[in-house]
């Protein structure tokens, strides 16, 4: 049992004492909510965020997806509620945080595939050019 009058040794050394130590020992708390802030509160923040302006941009017309799984199309849009037509008779109104999700129309699909389109294109582009530099510049050191 030798071990145990070690450490008895080392829990009396002299240590460093004051606010470097305590920075130290509380080092490890806040690397650890830096973390949890990055990892799971911003990015929960940010979808709250998008979802939010989901439903402020409600409008006639707009197909959705309740919580519950239901599809229809928006029929009206008041202040806390929507009134949702599931079928040709059938209308009911939801509150705006049972939507789930605003499908996009068929304009907007094609909106959206050409905004893709255009920034890969412009990404195409651009290395492209880099690739003629590159290649001007290695036939100029050649020459």
């Amino acid at each position: 049992m030798s071990f145990i009058p070690f450490l008895q040794e080392a829990g009396n050394a002299p240590s460093a004492s004051g606010p470097a130590s305590m920075l130290v020992s509380f080092f490890p708390v806040i690397l650890i909510i830096v973390v949890f802030y990055f990892l799971m509160i911003r990015p929960q923040s940010k979808k709250q965020k998008e979802t939010e302006k989901m439903l402020n941009a409600l409008k006639k017309g707009d197909k959705i997806i309740t919580i519950g799984g239901i599809h229809g199309v928006v029929s009206s849009v008041k202040e806390n509620t929507v009134i949702v037509k599931v079928d040709d008779d059938c209308k009911i109104e939801f509150n705006r945080t049972a939507i789930s999700t605003v499908e996009l129309s068929d304009e907007e699909k094609a909106k959206l595939a050409q905004a893709q389109a255009a920034k890969k294109s412009k990404g195409f582009f651009k290395s492209k050019k880099s690739e003629d530099k590159i290649e001007s510049e290695k036939t100029s050191d050649e020459e």
